[in-house]
């Protein structure tokens, strides 16, 4: 794997059209988006009511079913590349299980279903991130990969929000119980699977006489990634430490006193926040580079977390969250890009799998730290602790991350 490779900013860009692969696969995120953000909220919901079960219960299932997703995100990934570029197979396999298996929470009769109905969710997303992420990158010039990241970003975001507003919608204006509108889910979901079946085509390595023959790829080490990759994933896994999980924000309004069918509401106007300037911010990064793009959202994470350690109100969260949330969109096109730009193109895959096991591996202990000093201390002791975190990855980012651009 190479360092990032960003053209002048200076040079003539060759073209602003958006290859048709990084469009459909948008439409796929959003109809998928749409289907998860209408389940994935309701599922402590689910748990507390309907199954009887508490937290304990809830962190066994996120944290069982995200260690599942982590390590598969490297294999699906590395299996892509080894398989000459042909992703899609994995992709829409991982989308299917998800797909097939989420609306069927609805169903569940225990906990015990729900942790396996939402680990196979989680395998389905294991399979499909690196693939579909490194099909973005093949079927994308580098001088607009960021706009292509940022695109699929935005276009995600707007499917929480689709989520989050129909069920919020449903909840609030028919009879439909949690289960019914959890079943419910399984339209939009196999709208992204037949999206996916009949829009995308997997692109063709050049370099690679037939795809027929397994490739061989050198060996998968960690001692194999670039120095400043090495770096960036370092400095993105202490970030993730500090970013957690945005359902926190919930718990924290939820603890406000805000109801449910609000909790949805801010829940998406934290999602559409994001996609209002996911897809400018990535345009932004091509031209001025991916680091100061990045730079901007995790900054804004930091502010968002220390303002968050303050707020005492309902308003003042939603102010806090569509702040963090328009800033925060900022970066998602820019983090993603800056992986395919330290990666050969035969290794896309390879480098999105370790873009998603370090981050999601993170993920898991993050969590459990978070909610171990809200409980011992307090939400504000944990948003404080999460700013400072965001704050220190920043200055290593900026210090000793810093992606190098190639005149």
């Amino acid at each position: 794997m190479h360092k990032p490779d960003q053209p002048n900013p200076l040079n003539p860009v060759v073209s602003k059209k958006l290859p048709k692969t990084v469009v459909v696969l948008g439409l796929v995120s959003f109809f998928n988006d749409f289907a998860s953000d209408i389940v994935v909220p309701l599922i402590p919901i689910l748990l507390a009511t309907v199954l009887a079960a508490g937290p304990i219960a809830l962190g066994l299932i996120e944290g069982v079913a995200d260690a599942l997703a982590c390590f598969l995100k490297l294999w699906s990934g590395r299996h892509s590349d080894v398989m000459s570029g042909r992703r899609k197979g994995l992709a829409l396999t991982g989308y299917t299980l998800s797909n097939l298996a989420r609306p069927l929470l609805g169903l569940a009769g225990s906990w015990v279903t729900v942790l396996l109905l939402r680990s196979i969710d989680r395998v389905g997303k294991g399979l499909r991130s690196a693939p579909r992420d490194a099909m973005v990158a093949d079927a994308t010039p580098s001088h607009m990969r960021g706009y292509a990241f940022g695109f699929h970003r935005a276009l995600d975001n707007a499917g929480a929000v689709a989520g989050a507003l129909a069920a919020a919608a449903v909840l609030a204006w028919s009879d439909l119980s949690l289960s019914e509108v959890i079943l419910w889910s399984a339209i939009p979901g196999f709208v992204a699977v037949a999206l996916l079946g009949a829009g995308v085509k997997d692109e063709k390595n050049s370099q690679t006489q037939s795809v027929e023959l397994p490739r061989a790829l050198p060996p998968l080490r960690w001692s194999a990634l670039s120095v400043p990759m090495q770096h960036y994933l370092w400095v993105l896994m202490l970030f993730t430490f500090a970013r957690a999980s945005e359902t926190f924000i919930l718990l924290f309004g939820h603890e406000l006193g805000i109801g449910v069918v609000e909790l949805l509401l801010l829940w998406a106007a934290l999602n559409l926040a994001k996609a209002i300037t996911s897809t400018q911010g990535g345009q932004l990064a091509d031209h001025f580079g991916r680091g100061a793009l990045i730079l901007i959202g995790w900054s804004a994470l930091a502010i968002a977390f220390l303002m968050l350690s303050q707020v005492t109100t309902g308003f003042g969260l939603w102010m806090v969250s569509i702040f963090y949330g328009l800033l925060m969109g900022m970066s998602e096109g820019a983090e993603r890009a800056l992986i395919s730009d330290y990666a050969s193109p035969d290794e896309h895959g390879t480098a999105f799998g370790w873009y998603h096991l370090v981050s999601g591996i993170a993920a898991i202990p993050a969590g459990l730290l978070f909610g171990v000093i809200w409980h011992v201390y307090s939400a504000a002791a944990a948003f404080l602790f999460a700013s400072l975190l965001a704050l220190l990855a920043t200055l290593l980012l900026r210090l000793w991350a810093w992606p190098v651009r190639h005149q």
